[in-house]
């Protein structure tokens, strides 16, 4: 049994494969560490690449494109190993990046996952939108991060470098405990792409697990490989998702009041872009609503655990405002602006 299986899920990414995986193999060589690529069907020559230039890494080929969650559930099955590390195939990894995720899984079992600090490949003093130093979500379900909240990228100064438990850890780079991977059914292949690790985080934690922000590792993202921001099928795909994530994981006494709210918000958000002249955009939040009442209706009645039954667990982490009010309004760009809400927060519970 292998100690890590370092998985990055390929689509179409011989682009990234040829930039990224010289250094993510130069800085990997750990004893019981392997490097896997699982192929999502590619049609370019990614395959053939990967067979000429790094015949030493393993490759799992998939029939067809089963997307982030499906694809990596499928990956992993065919995985024996102590932990799986999911890593986007644009991630640059330094020197030294993996020893710190490892050790702090080892050190502490009521671990599940844990992610290091993402930073802008493209503006290398920034946090990177995806993950940046650790996630959190409001009560509302927007999900937001230390070091960046909507599209306000901090600059790393150092503010964020304490170890700390978080909400969810970005799939762009997340160790995860195998055997918790399968006890928790994995990544909801329902989700397609996009919101499924944090419905992964918020599942663990709710199971009695935590999730830790690393800084002593440190990886640089590029970020919208597959999907970049403002295409409709990432807005489709990012509305209907968060729906879902509420459906699933909120107590069924705050569920529907919780979610009445967030779709009147969606809706602000689709007036937005038609005035913008975003009528794609516009179109994309109505089909996700459409989509997320669709299918809920495969969730109900369910007895699976991947979905919250009657009854109330408090998970800690979330917001207890609204991050829309707070930035909007109230005019709160960083994430040490909220701190005390946490911390107020975590006195009540």
């Amino acid at each position: 049994m292998n100690r890590v299986s370092i998985v990055i899920l390929n689509w179409n990414g011989k682009h990234y494969l040829e930039q990224f995986l010289p250094s993510l193999v130069l800085n990997s060589q750990l004893p019981g560490v392997e490097i896997v690529v699982a192929d999502n069907n590619s049609s370019d020559d990614s395959l053939e690449f990967l067979a000429r230039v790094h015949p030493q890494i393993k490759v799992i080929r998939l029939d067809e494109n089963y997307g982030f969650s499906g694809g990596y559930n499928r990956a992993l099955k065919q995985l024996s190993s102590t932990y799986f590390l999911l890593l986007n195939s644009d991630i640059e990894v330094t020197p030294g990046w993996l020893e710190p995720l490892i050790d702090v899984m080892e050190s502490n079992d009521r671990v599940a996952a844990c992610t290091p600090k993402l930073k802008d490949f493209k503006n290398r003093s920034h946090f990177e939108y995806a993950g940046a130093a650790g996630g959190h979500i409001d009560w509302l379900g927007y999900p937001f991060c230390r070091g960046r909240i909507f599209d306000h990228l901090e600059e790393d100064l150092g503010q964020y470098d304490d170890p700390v438990e978080i909400f969810w850890g970005s799939g762009a780079c997340l160790l995860v405990r195998s055997s918790l991977y399968a006890q928790s059914g994995g990544l909801d292949e329902q989700f397609f792409a996009h919101m499924e690790e944090i419905d992964l985080c918020w599942r663990f934690q709710r199971m009695g697990y935590q999730i830790q922000y690393v800084p002593q590792s440190t990886v640089y993202h590029v970020g919208g490989g597959t999907l970049a921001r403002g295409n409709p099928r990432k807005t489709f795909l990012n509305f209907r998702n968060n729906l879902l994530l509420l459906y699933k994981n909120l107590p069924v006494h705050q569920r529907e009041r919780t979610i009445v709210l967030k779709m009147i918000l969606d809706s602000i958000s689709a007036l937005r872009f038609l005035i913008q002249g975003d009528t794609k955009d516009f179109v994309a939040v109505i089909r996700a609503h459409i989509a997320y009442y669709g299918m809920k209706q495969a969730y109900k009645g369910t007895k699976d655990p991947n979905i919250l039954q009657d009854k109330h667990v408090i998970v800690p982490g979330i917001y207890p405002h609204s991050i829309v009010v707070e930035f909007f309004l109230k005019g709160k760009r960083r994430f040490n602006q909220l701190d005390q809400d946490f911390r107020q927060k975590n006195k009540e519970q």
